[in-house]
């Protein structure tokens, strides 16, 4: 079976949802930001209450990443895009406390994803998740975490997202104390930044600065110290009330709120008060009045020269 990310992410990318386990959140694993944009686009597409099995296959094309993170070029997107399905091939995820069930089990070593079909003439891939992390994104019923795609595709730091993650997940709490070197472990950076300050300066600091700027959080931090050892961090966080209330008009809504003989970009263009609505000719469509305002430009742009 098949669930294509084609139609899915290019028309209805706002309502594309994550869903982890929290086994998963707050497992031991390094991805880089290519390869989470790929594994992060895939379980977007999974129902978390379906039960998957390793025969279900996702497609992944380059235009569609592109389109997603908000890319201006689709030069080498292929070749990127398989560069990061190939490394995320090798890539494992070390899970602690994997089976409740089982409590002898510790810790679980599992791969992400257990094939990859190449299809480049369509530029794009078709990945099956591995069966040992398959429980951990679907079927679940309690202990996950859920949050909108939307909210991490333009981050550029390959922690904003993990650290993300580990705060969206204790949003009703609205803060979370981590402990600095468990944070380390799961980040998989403790030889790589022995140092607080260039912890801090490398892998907090331009997350928050991400968080704030592009998710639908805000966030601060502060350092909690045992003597004169920094021991802990204490994050703070809350919903942006300006992105919260930001929601995009689905077609109920617009249906609704048409007056009597009012198209669909009459209805977008009053409700949103665009400047569109003075472009807008009886039965045009959304699409054919933003090309002609854009022809405009075009046109205005030529005369100056």
């Amino acid at each position: 079976m098949f669930f294509s990310c084609r139609h899915i992410i290019l028309e209805n990318q706002t309502q594309l949802t994550v869903v982890k386990s929290n086994k998963v959140i707050e497992a031991s694993y390094l991805l880089s930001l290519s390869e989470q944009r790929v594994l992060l686009s895939c379980i977007a597409q999974i129902d978390s209450m379906t039960d998957l099995t390793e025969q279900y296959k996702f497609e992944v094309s380059a235009a569609e990443i592109v389109d997603l993170v908000g890319l201006d070029s689709f030069s080498n997107a292929y070749r990127d895009l398989k560069k990061a399905a190939e490394k995320l091939y090798d890539r494992s995820v070390t899970i602690e406390d994997p089976d409740i069930n089982n409590l002898k089990i510790t810790q679980r070593k599992t791969r992400w994803i257990s094939s990859i079909d190449y299809i480049p003439g369509e530029g794009k891939l078709v990945l099956s998740f591995s069966s040992g992390i398959i429980p951990y994104i679907s079927k679940l019923s309690k202990e996950f975490t859920r949050y909108k795609l939307r909210h991490v595709t333009r981050f550029e730091s390959v922690y904003s997202i993990r650290l993300y993650e580990l705060l969206i997940q204790w949003i009703s709490a609205g803060e979370r104390e981590i402990e600095v070197e468990w944070l380390k472990k799961q980040f998989q950076v403790g030889n790589k930044y022995s140092r607080l300050g260039d912890l801090k300066r490398r892998v907090i600091d331009p997350a928050i600065a991400e968080i704030n700027k592009h998710s639908n959080l805000w966030v601060k931090y502060g350092q909690i110290k045992l003597g004169r050892t920094v021991t802990h961090f204490h994050f703070q966080f809350g919903e942006n009330e300006n992105i919260k209330n930001k929601r995009k008009l689905t077609d109920e809504d617009i249906n609704n709120l048409a007056k009597p003989g009012e198209t669909k970009a009459a209805v977008i263009a009053r409700l949103t008060k665009t400047s569109l609505s003075k472009f807008y000719n009886t039965g045009e469509s959304w699409d054919d009045v933003k090309k002609r305002k854009n022809s405009f430009k075009d046109v205005k742009k030529n005369l100056k020269l």
